[in-house]
């Protein structure tokens, strides 16, 4: 082959891969925006549903709703590639705004609690378009994130697991300040990836995003609520 031949198909073949980032991204971003509307209608229902089962046994509530959510997960994992995929990440997002409920009774007892909310969904969302914007637009790879975030990951499990025992509200502040910088960075590890051909499935990459917004949102209310709730 001639080098100018060479050069041509070289470009092309970097053509077609920055036309698949740029639609496995669009995708992303499509399916991630209709995720919040099961995590919005899971959420009206959590938020008027009874947890007392929590109030008896808190420790164990917590654990089975986490195996319930990470089963879903492995199950969305697994048929990522078919309609059962999208199906199964639809009703793992209805379930995590249901999981909601108990956070959203707890801060709408604060006489500002609405206005909290509010204002964690607000913050959420500029974090996230900021730093989405960030890794779009530089295309910088934030591969090197890698260890620091998967070693900063276990130890926040490590420490929630802990502290579900302990109960101690230091180290429950600690952990949410923590999980902000955490799932922060997971959102410009994860959107990296995307652009730069690391993740290709459009499903496995909204579950990975939709996760950061949903720890992160989670993180900010609390530390809103510790910080500037207003009890009546």
């Amino acid at each position: 082959m001639q080098p100018n031949m060479r050069y041509i198909a070289s470009t092309a073949q970097t053509g077609d891969l920055g036309v698949i980032r740029n639609k496995v991204l669009r995708n992303t971003y499509w399916m991630l925006s209709l995720t919040m509307i099961p995590t919005v209608i899971g959420a009206v229902i959590g938020t008027n549903t009874n947890f007392s089962f929590l109030a008896q046994s808190p420790i164990i509530g917590s654990l089975v709703m986490l195996a319930v959510m990470i089963g879903l997960m492995f199950a969305v994992s697994a048929t990522r590639n078919s309609i059962w995929g999208v199906l199964l990440l639809f009703a793992f997002t209805f379930v995590a705004g249901w999981w909601l409920g108990p956070l959203l009774q707890y801060a709408l007892n604060f006489s500002n609690g609405t206005q909290l909310v509010g204002t964690a969904a607000a913050g959420t969302g500029v974090i996230f378009f900021t730093l989405a914007g960030i890794a779009t637009v530089t295309r910088k790879d934030f591969g090197f994130l890698r260890n620091f975030l998967m070693i900063g990951l276990i130890l926040l499990i490590l420490a929630s697991l802990a502290n579900l025992f302990f109960a101690m509200p230091a180290v429950s502040l600690a952990i949410s300040a923590a999980a902000v910088l955490l799932f922060s960075g997971f959102i410009l590890f994860d959107v990296s990836r995307i652009v730069n051909g690391g993740e290709t499935n459009y499903v496995m990459a909204t579950l990975g995003i939709y996760l950061n917004i949903y720890n992160l949102f989670i993180n900010l209310l609390q530390l809103l609520l510790a910080f500037s709730g207003e009890r009546d």
